[in-house]
C-alpha cells in the first residue's frame, strides 16, 4: 500500500445491476451484460448470487449445462456448492473457496447446492465471473483449478484497516496461486471506515470494481458508489484509488488485458465467428462434450 496517490485513474461510469433469473431459477444481480454494458473485454459476465437464505430442502442451483470457449470463475463467500462435470471431476466449494474452470473445447458441468447444505438450508452468497479466452485457447483441453480458502493469499495493512484476498494478480506484496491464460487481476478488498488504498494496475488493463457491501469513493474525483454498483475506471492512470468514509467497504477489483478479438456468443458458447457457435451446438447435441453420469 502506498500513501502517495499519483497517476490515479478517474471513474468513467457507474453501472447499476439488474436482477435476473439463472440456473434452476435462482435470482442474481448482474452489472453486465446488460443494455448499458454488453461486455468488458476480456470479461463477458459477472453474476452476484445472494446473499440468499434458503429453508431446508429449498436451495437450488444450475443443473447440467455446457460451456465452450471461455472460463468461469466461481467465488463462494457463504454456503456450499457441489460441482460435477462430463470429464469426471467433482468437488465441493465452501466459504472462501475459488474454482477457476477453463471450459476450452467444451465441457458439461453442474453447480448444485451440496447435499448437506440443501437438506439443512442456510445462506448462499457467491459470484461467478466469465472470462473470455483468446482465439488460440478456445479449443484447448478443459482444466480446473479448485483453490481452497486456505490457499488464497491474503495481506493486511499495518493499521489493520485494509485487507485483501488475492485471487488473481498481485496486491500488497502478495501474488496469486491461480494461473490465468491472459494477464488478469481479481482482488477482494475489505476496507474499514476511514481506510484508503491505491492499487497499482498495468496501463493496458481494463479495470472495474464491484461493490459487494457498503459504500466508498473512487478515482481522482472521489466518485461515490454503493452496494450492487459497478465502478468502471478510465484508462488514464497507473493505479486505482479506493477510499471509505464512515462505513466498511467490501469490493471486488477486477481487471485484465483486452483481447480485442471478434466475439460471437450464444448462451453457454463464446467463440469468434457464428460458424464456430453453430459447430459448438452440433458438438454438444451429438454428445461430443460428454455427459454427467455419476
Amino acid at each position: 500500500m502506498t500513501t502517495t496517490f499519483i497517476n490515479t485513474r478517474s471513474v468513467a461510469k457507474i453501472i447499476q445491476t439488474i436482477r435476473t433469473l439463472e440456473g434452476g431459477g435462482f435470482e442474481v444481480r448482474r452489472p453486465f451484460p446488460t443494455q448499458l454494458l454488453e461486455d468488458f473485454d476480456p470479461f463477458l459476465m459477472l453474476d452476484h448470487l445472494g446473499p440468499t437464505d434458503y429453508a431446508p430442502g429449498k436451495a437450488i442451483g444450475a443443473p447440467d449445462h455446457p460451456h465452450r470457449g471461455f472460463e468461469t470463475v466461481s467465488y463462494i463467500l457463504e454456503g456450499k456448492l457441489q460441482h460435477k462435470d462430463s470429464v469426471g471431476n467433482s468437488g465441493v466449494l465452501g466459504a472462501g473457496d475459488v474454482q477457476w474452470m477453463t471450459a476450452g473445447s467444451g465441457v458439461v458441468h453442474s453447480e448444485m447446492p451440496e447435499e448437506g447444505f440443501r437438506e439443512k438450508g442456510g445462506r448462499m452468497h457467491a459470484f461467478q465471473l466469465w472470462v473470455n479466452l483468446p482465439r488460440r485457447d478456445k479449443m484447448m483441453k478443459p482444466r480446473y483449478q479448485d483453490i481452497p480458502a486456505s490457499r488464497i493469499p491474503e495481506a493486511v495493512s499495518e493499521d489493520v484497516k485494509v485487507r485483501v484476498r488475492v485471487i488473481a494478480g498481485e496486491a500488497m506484496g502478495q501474488s496469486a496461486v491461480i494461473e490465468t491464460r491472459t494477464p488478469i487481476m481479481y482482488l477482494h478488498y475489505l476496507l474499514q471506515p476511514g481506510a484508503k488504498v491505491s492499487q497499482p494496475v498495468p496501463t493496458d488493463f481494463n479495470v472495474f470494481g464491484y461493490i459487494v457491501e457498503g459504500a466508498g469513493t473512487f478515482g481522482t474525483d472521489g466518485i461515490e458508489a454503493h452496494e450492487g454498483q459497478m465502478v468502471v475506471f478510465g484508462q488514464d492512470g497507473k493505479a486505482v484509488l479506493l477510499e471509505t468514509t464512515n462505513q466498511p467497504l467490501s469490493l471486488l477489483l477486477i481487471g485484465g488485458v483486452p483481447l480485442n478479438e471478434p466475439v460471437a456468443r450464444y448462451g453457454p458458447f463464446v467463440m469468434n465467428t457464428p460458424e464456430e457457435i453453430y459447430q459448438a451446438f452440433i458438438d454438444y447435441q451429438s454428445g461430443r462434450m460428454g455427459s454427467i453420469d455419476f
